[in-house]
C-alpha cells in the first residue's frame, strides 16, 4: 500500500467515526417545545419554556445541541454540573434548564 492510498483510507476512516460521534446532534428547530401536556408536579409551561430558551441562548452558545431525550435525567444532571459552572448562569437558570432537559422530572 502506498503512502497516499494509506493516507487516503485513513482520512477516510477518521470522517467515518468522526461523523458517526454527532448523531444525537440536533438544530434548535428540532427541540422540543414544551406544552401543556409536558407540565409536572415539578415544572411549570413556563418553566420548560424559559429553560429550552436557556438552554438553546447559553448551551448552544457554545457548542452543539443535543435532544432531552439524548441522555436519561440523572446523566443530564451531570453534565449540568459540570458544564454550569463554566457559564454565566444563575443557580434558578441553570434550574431551569435542567427542567427542560429532564422534561420536568
Amino acid at each position: 500500500m502506498t503512502k497516499q492510498n494509506f493516507f487516503l483510507l485513513s482520512s477516510i476512516a477518521f470522517l467515518l467515526i468522526f461523523s458517526s460521534c454527532k448523531k444525537d446532534e440536533i438544530t434548535t428547530d428540532a427541540l422540543y417545545i414544551p406544552t401543556a401536556s409536558d407540565v409536572t408536579a415539578n415544572a411549570t409551561l413556563e418553566e420548560l419554556q424559559q429553560g429550552r430558551t436557556l438552554y438553546i441562548n447559553n448551551c448552544g452558545a457554545c457548542h452543539n445541541l443535543y435532544s432531552p431525550d439524548s441522555y436519561t435525567p440523572s446523566r443530564w444532571q451531570s453534565i449540568l454540573s459540570s458544564m454550569v459552572p463554566r457559564t454565566n448562569l444563575s443557580t434558578a437558570d441553570a434550574s431551569l434548564v435542567s427542567k427542560y432537559v429532564s422534561r420536568g422530572k
